[in-house]
């Protein structure tokens, strides 16, 4: 069997329908697949952080955190979205197991930079507690929290995150948005190289929040893993498509190919 990294973003993850966590569990049975999701939570750590009336900035388009700020992040990511997803899962039929990145020591962190707060990026990854749930076959949920050498929480980018467990498990990575890919003249260019990603950011035509989902599909790509995938979760059937082999979303890859479109 093959491994398979799902990132689902916060902002997608109140539209999925049903059949989406229906095709993961197909993934399994018909495809030999293992997948382990990888999930955000922006909106809703926004909503209870205004709710609490704690104050919330971005810097980059990451989330300035304070330790105020980090207890929301843990409460929403690990706590409320990282088990609805395990239950819907269960709801269909599946075993899935939610579990946070500090879990087991599962993600290793340092803080990126002083300016952004409790911040990190991901230093190593236990794979060895992944591969263990999937062996049993679990499905792994995983809230994307890590802990530094002194046992200090850090907050991580959910792209971070999903890259940074797919190289260490050589697995494939899907990022599932609510964009149909990488979009140019109203069109999904179906392959991109590092370089002919790095051209499309200097012309303006990746621009948002895709920049920093294209840079860790990149980071993913130059260490090694072969391909990483963005495409549309409400895609009817995208996930089985992808797995089957027909074009969907948007494919970056190491090696040298024509943009199309």
């Amino acid at each position: 069997m093959s491994y398979v990294v799902i990132k689902c973003g916060g902002s997608i993850l109140e539209q999925l329908p049903e059949t989406f966590y229906k095709s993961i569990l197909q993934l399994v049975k018909d495809y030999q697949l293992k997948p382990i999701i990888v999930h955000g939570g922006g909106p809703e750590i926004s909503n209870l952080l205004e709710q609490m009336e704690i104050e919330t900035t971005f810097m980059n388009g990451l989330r300035v955190t304070t330790e105020p700020v980090l207890d929301v992040v843990e409460m929403v990511l690990s706590g409320s979205v990282n088990k609805k997803i395990s239950r819907k899962l269960t709801a269909c039929g599946g075993k899935a197991v939610g579990i946070s990145g500090i879990d087991g020591s599962l993600l290793l962190g340092k803080q990126k930079d002083s300016d952004l707060g409790f911040v990190g990026d991901i230093l190593s990854v236990k794979h060895d507690i992944v591969k263990e749930l999937l062996n049993e076959n679990y499905i792994p949920v995983i809230s994307p929290l890590a802990l530094d050498e002194n046992g200090q929480r850090l907050n991580i980018n959910a792209d971070t995150a999903a890259s940074a467990i797919a190289k260490a498990l050589n697995a494939q990575l899907w990022m599932i948005t609510n964009v149909p890919g990488v979009m140019k003249q109203d069109k999904v260019i179906s392959q991109l190289t590092l370089d002919e990603v790095e051209q499309l950011i200097d012309e303006k035509i990746i621009t948002g929040g895709m920049i920093p989902k294209v840079h860790a599909a990149c980071e993913c790509i130059e260490s090694g893993v072969k391909e990483v995938v963005i495409i549309n979760g409400l895609e009817e059937n995208g996930l089985l498509k992808l797995a089957s082999g027909k074009q969907i979303g948007s494919k970056i890859i190491g090696k040298e190919v024509l943009i199309n479109g």
